[in-house]
């Protein structure tokens, strides 16, 4: 089950496709996150929403909101997928302890080894304000996080 609106949001310390660590604490009181999980560096919908968020990125990500993205993918397998794709946000390695954080977002396969495509939208006290997640197959709509973060 999916971490639920309204509750605190799992900590957690990842690694950037850079190689650079990030912790979700390190936002708060500073920014809010869009915390993106997605299933696999390189397949059609993930190419195709990470796409999506990147030309919104001007509006989705600024002084007040930090877009995170998540998979299971190593650090390595990120920075090329990044670099390939124009990505210019951090994509965060899950890849050991395999999908332990997205273990905690209650997202991840465990049949598959994978993220479900779950978003998180987490305030500046790292307050989860809203979340979605859908299947393997189902993009999610960029959109959505826009007015989500208009209203906070």
């Amino acid at each position: 089950m999916a971490v639920e609106v309204g509750t605190e949001a799992p900590d957690f310390e990842l690694r950037t496709q850079h190689g650079e660590s990030v912790a979700l604490s390190d936002f708060r009181g500073e920014k809010a996150v869009v915390l993106v999980f997605y299933p696999f560096a390189f397949t059609g919908v993930c190419t195709g929403e990470l796409g999506a968020i990147q030309k919104e990125l001007p509006r989705l990500q600024n002084d007040a909101v930090q877009v995170l993205g998540i998979s299971v993918d190593s650090q390595f397998s990120q920075r090329v997928f990044a670099d390939r794709e124009g990505l210019d946000f951090p994509l965060l390695a899950d890849f050991w302890p395999h999908g332990e954080v997205a273990r905690a977002y209650g997202v991840l396969d465990e049949e598959k080894g994978c993220a479900l495509r779950g978003t998180f939208v987490i305030d500046r006290t790292g307050t989860v304000r809203w979340s979605v997640v859908n299947g393997l197959p189902d993009a999610r709509d960029e959109q959505e996080y826009l007015r989500v973060l208009a209203s906070l």
